[in-house]
C-alpha cells in the first residue's frame, strides 16, 4: 500500500475515489465540506486494475496512480487553500475504507445508484462503509439519480 500521510489525522475527512462520475461527485462535496470545517482532505483509490488486469496491462500502476492525480489536482482547482494527501491502497476497498475511518471525522463515498435487491446481492462498498465505518458516513447519489 502507498500511502503519503502527514495531516491531523482525527481532523481529516477521508474520501474514495475511482474515477467515476459519482465518485468525482462525492471529492466536490468532500471538499467543500473540508474547506467548511476547515478540514485536511484525504483522498483514497484503491487499487483495482493491477489485481484484475495486472498481468494484461502493462501501465496498470500507472492507471491507477493517475485516478489519484486527476483527483488532486481537482481539489486543487477547486479549493487550493484545502490541505490535501493521496493514498493508493491495496483491496478489498470497503474493508481499506472501513479500517480508514477509524480515526477520521467524516468518511465520504459515491453510490453508484444500484437500489433494492440489487443493492443488497452485491454488497456494495457504500452500504458496507455505511454499516461498518467508525466515524459518520456520507454517500453522495449521481446526481440526477431517482430516489426510491
Amino acid at each position: 500500500m502507498t500511502q503519503q500521510r502527514s495531516i491531523r489525522s482525527n481532523q481529516r475527512i477521508v474520501v474514495g475515489v475511482d474515477g467515476s462520475t459519482t465518485s468525482l461527485e462525492a471529492l466536490d462535496w468532500a471538499v467543500d465540506e473540508a474547506r467548511l470545517r476547515d478540514a485536511p482532505l484525504e483522498v483514497v483509490h484503491v487499487r483495482f486494475l493491477a489485481e484484475r488486469a495486472g498481468k494484461y496491462f502493462a501501465d496498470a500502476e500507472a492507471a491507477e496512480r493517475s485516478v489519484l492525480d486527476q483527483a488532486s489536482e481537482r481539489v486543487r482547482s477547486i479549493a487550493p487553500d484545502v490541505e490535501v494527501v493521496t493514498v493508493l491502497a491495496d483491496p478489498p476497498t470497503a474493508k481499506f475504507l472501513i479500517d480508514d475511518s477509524r480515526d477520521a471525522q467524516l468518511l465520504v463515498v459515491g453510490s453508484r445508484g444500484l437500489g433494492g435487491f440489487q443493492e443488497l446481492t452485491l454488497g456494495s462498498v457504500s452500504q458496507q462503509c455505511v454499516h461498518h465505518a467508525h466515524c459518520p458516513v456520507v454517500v453522495i447519489r449521481r446526481r440526477g439519480a431517482e430516489t426510491s
